[in-house]
């Protein structure tokens, strides 16, 4: 194992339990549209870029689906959600920020949110302060599965990816991390990883304060 200096994280599921609002609001969203969404088409394309989603949703739904008003219509209902109910910090996110801040790690966001949300979603949490990059999906060419959000993160920290661990909750984030040549390390959220990404994963854990030990291990190399 190479000694780690980098940590990059995903955000939506992985720091802040927002997955569980993108399911109940596309689903609730596509209806409001006279579509039928079920949960397997909103897993199958968590942290994946527009690119690929749009099309992904059209083949569960069909073409003439009104993907990008259907997107909207979501964002606004999950707006309206957390702006009364706020955010909710995923468990051990602040015990693993502090600890990597605290043994000079840096850290970065990838997440294929838009620039405006993420800004807004760090600073709701107080997370911001943490990292020295934060790259959204809105600011690469092509987005997850694709590694290049990875590759501009760990270029923005000055880190080569093989030095950087990379936090992810879905099988889309896993992808790009690896592809990217870094440390996948999957915290489940809504599923548990399939034999597609076993393969990939360098670590799995059930909460981020747990990832303290792979830290730890990389310092004994």
């Amino acid at each position: 194992m190479n000694k780690l200096k980098g940590a990059i994280f995903d955000m939506d599921g992985l720091m802040i339990d927002t997955e569980k609002l993108y399911l109940k609001f596309w689903i609730l969203s596509a209806k409001d549209f006279g579509y039928d969404m079920k949960p397997e088409h909103v897993y199958a394309i968590r942290s994946m870029a527009r690119k690929y989603s749009i099309p992904k949703i059209k083949s569960f739904l069909g073409e003439d689906c009104p993907t990008e008003d259907i997107r909207a219509h979501r964002t606004e209902l999950m707006r309206d959600y957390i702006n009364e109910h706020g955010l909710e910090v995923k468990k051990g996110l602040f015990e693993l920020l502090d600890y990597l801040r605290d043994n000079g790690i840096k850290m970065a966001v990838a997440t294929a949110t838009p620039r405006n949300r993420t800004t807004e979603y760090l600073q709701k949490i107080g997370a911001a302060e943490y990292f020295s990059a934060v790259i959204c999906g809105d600011m690469v060419e092509t987005g997850k599965p694709a590694p290049d959000i990875y590759l501009t993160a760990a270029r923005e920290l000055g880190i080569p990816p093989q030095e950087c661990a990379a936090f992810e909750d879905s099988p889309n984030g896993i992808k790009a991390a690896y592809a990217a040549g870094c440390h996948p390390i999957m915290i489940p959220d809504m599923t548990p990883p399939d034999e597609e990404i076993k393969p990939m994963l360098a670590a799995v854990y059930d909460s981020l304060d747990m990832a303290v030990e792979y830290f730890e291990r990389s310092r004994e190399v």
